[in-house]
């Protein structure tokens, strides 16, 4: 099924349930308020809501026209967003252009860091910027809502407390990150709000594309109207979502409704090195930070601005039949 949250006036808005083509919709409010509540009681309340979606299919429930725009993020805030690093070629890059190499635990110990979701941007929700030295970036991710989540869960087990699937724009301020980094307790100012899809899955409305707890499908970044993405999200991924919930729940519980990112989705190039832009025939970037360390190892400099106000980034994945599954997280830079 497909849950998304419309604005209400609200901070937590209003739960629906959304057509499987995004078309239509129908209200919620008679199951759970808000999608929050629904996962707090997610045994009890989600197959009432994928009976609902049921309904919705057959056209037997009222409906209305779903319009992306009026959506907030699936969760507008949410107990917990954590933010993993699955893609370790994205990490790759970013040292080798320092000159600094990646530790042996990267590859087995993921990186993760805690991020603010008190507030999240809605999907149409613009990108505020206040100072263009801050280095404005996007980041295309695939993000995962747990339900509760025990203490020391297995991989094999973390993997069934996934409810649903998501995309996000995880906001950067790549000029604000070295100095938060090197005060050596990690981010804070370089992390403003993230936004995620209109619309967020349960896995199985994923069918064969889900798989090994990752979406068998390439996410789609466009940059100011130009492709700019199109990495495969499962491929050279060295940690699933399910080995990222293991990890955030290694020494304390989750509680429902956290949320768990993948980090930059991120793919090497045919011949193992890094990847080519979309416009060489690669399958390009889902960060700029990533074309710019490419460019800074290959030329010695940058050459790709990070993101301006007027600046647009769309961020979208397609199943096999060339249908949205989320709807589309679609924002322009604004400065405040």
């Amino acid at each position: 099924m497909k849950l998304a949250t419309l604005k209400n006036g609200a901070r937590d808005g209003r739960l629906v349930v959304v057509s499987k083509d995004l078309t239509r919709y129908t209200d919620a409010a008679g199951i759970a308020p808000t999608l929050q509540a629904a996962l707090d009681k997610w045994d009890v309340y989600a197959p009432k809501l994928q009976q609902l979606a049921e309904q919705v299919e057959l056209g037997s429930v009222p409906t209305a026209r779903f319009h992306e725009h009026d959506c907030e993020s699936p969760l507008p805030r949410a107990y917990q967003w954590a933010d993993g690093s699955a893609y370790i070629n994205h990490v790759e890059l970013v040292r080798k252009a320092r000159g600094a190499e990646v530790p042996e635990s990267f590859y087995d110990d993921p990186l993760m860091y805690q991020g603010g979701s008190d507030a999240f941007l809605g999907p149409r929700d613009a990108i505020p910027l206040g100072d263009m030295a801050w280095g404005c970036d996007m980041e295309g991710e695939i993000a995962v809502i747990t339900d509760d989540v025990p203490m020391g869960v297995s991989e094999a087990d973390a993997a069934g407390h996934i409810k649903l699937v998501m995309l996000c724009n995880d906001v950067s301020l790549r000029g604000l990150i070295p100095g938060e980094l090197a005060k050596g307790f990690g981010f804070f100012q370089s992390k403003p709000p993230s936004a995620f899809s209109p619309v967020a899955v349960t896995p199985d409305e994923l069918g064969d594309a889900w798989k090994d707890s990752l979406v068998h499908l390439p996410l789609r970044v466009d940059h100011n109207g130009e492709p700019f993405g199109r990495a495969e999200a499962a491929e050279d991924a060295t940690f699933s979502l399910a080995r990222l919930v293991a990890h955030a729940a290694k020494t304390r519980p989750l509680t429902a409704g956290t949320v768990i990112g993948s980090g930059t989705v991120s793919n090497k190039g045919a011949d193992g090195g890094p990847g080519k832009p979309v416009s060489e025939g690669g399958l390009g970037y889902s960060c700029i930070a990533e074309i710019r360390m490419i460019e800074k190892i290959a030329t010695g400099d940058f050459k790709t601005p990070f993101m301006s106000p007027g600046d647009t980034v769309r961020i979208e994945m397609f199943d096999k039949s060339g249908h949205s599954i989320f709807g589309a997280i679609e924002q322009t830079v604004e400065q405040v």
